[in-house]
């Protein structure tokens, strides 16, 4: 992921913690414990939607999930 989109999702993270009175960091983290949450899922359809988020590691990050959904949403419906 570039720096640019990466500073893109740490502002946009501020502006969450700001609205809802907490740090950017937790807001992280409570995206991380849903995404964990979500990962654990047994349906085939949901797994199949993880397995498509490009990752670096074994599981993405909230910013990969977030700059795939981000990516995602921006697309114009074929």
């Amino acid at each position: 992921m570039d720096q640019k989109k990466r500073q893109q999702i740490e502002h946009n993270l501020e502006i969450i913690a700001k609205k809802e009175g907490i740090s950017a960091e937790e807001v992280k983290t409570e995206i991380g414990r849903a995404i964990s949450y979500a990962l654990k899922s047994n349906d085939p359809d949901i797994q199949k939607f993880w397995k498509n988020i490009p990752c670096a590691g074994e599981t993405p990050t909230v910013e990969e999930i977030i700059a795939y959904l981000a990516e995602q949403l921006s697309k114009p419906n074929a």
